[in-house]
């Protein structure tokens, strides 16, 4: 449950992010990307350039301008020579817009400006600041426009920071939803010193699951002997779940287990893990011993899972 005040904090953030990148931008100016048009012109003529004939109504829809202001900026268009316009067969109180080859023109100048605009603000940021900021964008689009399909994780490789990125995120997430201290965090690392210090490129194998470019999901599969495997280090976060991603993560890890040539895979989990152990179990695994113990501040079951391959 959020406190008031941190709701207020959040509201602050917000607003102040909004007037940065409005001033970033170039918004407040009286026209934008050096051209004689107000931003709302600007994406009316955006808007006209990416459709075939659309009707006054349609654009008015979906950049939710008042008719009577949108009715302005379309006369004045019309006045200088930017837009055709002339009834719908369909409907013949609606009006069909066109830009002129005039107006065609002055887009592509607008566009381009636009595109130059951008490509200089990014210019200073390395290539992996880049990266960040464009994922950072497109998160704030998909939580913020609720017809926004949720988008797919991708499964790759690790790549340089991601193990940090898992001890991290493992440390930080049981310590949020389950109340463990930081010796499980030592752990981890632990277990991510000695699959790097020790990684088998041809027996082993770790997964990094993103979405927009962001991490969200992690496994590893490592040696335990020549005939059994160990799956460790499975976790999903709160931004990757509700799309079977767990489930993905183990089932890779149960192909390239069997591609090895191992006959069995092991796991240790604990008993309060439900969301984990129903994965296992789902994808064939077998709870062959339980154990109670005292670790990371708390009371817990330790339960070790197998499944033949």
């Amino acid at each position: 449950m959020l406190q008031p005040d941190d709701e207020e904090a959040r509201i602050a953030a917000i607003r102040a992010f909004n007037r940065f990148y409005t001033r970033q931008l170039g918004v407040l100016d009286q026209q934008v990307f050096k051209s004689p048009y107000s931003l709302s012109e600007a994406r009316v003529m955006y808007e006209l350039a990416n459709r075939e004939g659309p009707s006054a109504k349609e654009i008015g829809a979906e950049l939710d301008l008042d008719p009577g202001y949108l009715s302005r900026i379309v006369q004045k268009f019309v006045d200088d020579g930017l837009i055709s316009r002339k009834p719908l067969p369909a409907d013949r109180r609606q009006q069909q817009l066109n830009l002129t080859a005039k107006g065609r023109q002055a887009f592509a100048k607008l566009d381009r400006n636009s595109h130059d605009d951008v490509a200089k603000m990014l210019h200073p940021l390395a290539q992996c600041e880049r990266r960040r900021l464009t994922a950072a964008m497109t998160i704030i689009e998909r939580l913020l426009e609720a017809t926004a399909p949720p988008a797919a994780a991708v499964l790759r490789e690790p790549r340089p920071g991601d193990m940090g990125w898992i001890v991290q995120s493992q440390g930080a997430c049981y310590a949020r939803e389950y109340g463990w201290d930081s010796s499980f965090e030592a752990l981890v690392a632990d277990i991510v010193a000695k699959f790097i210090n020790s990684f088998d490129a041809s027996r082993e194998r770790c997964w990094i699951a993103e979405i927009d470019g962001v991490p969200v999901g992690s496994v590893m599969l490592v040696r335990g002997d020549d005939e059994v495997a160990k799956l460790r280090l499975l976790l999903v976060e709160p931004a990757g779940r509700g799309q079977g991603l767990g489930h993905r993560l183990v089932a890779e890890c149960i192909a390239f287990a069997r591609a090895c040539g191992y006959r069995k895979i092991t796991l240790w989990t604990q008993s309060v893990l439900t969301a984990a152990r129903k994965i296992y179990q789902a994808a064939g695994f077998v709870l062959v011993a339980g154990e109670p113990h005292r670790s990371f501040g708390q009371n817990l079951v330790g339960e070790t899972w197998e499944m033949t391959l």
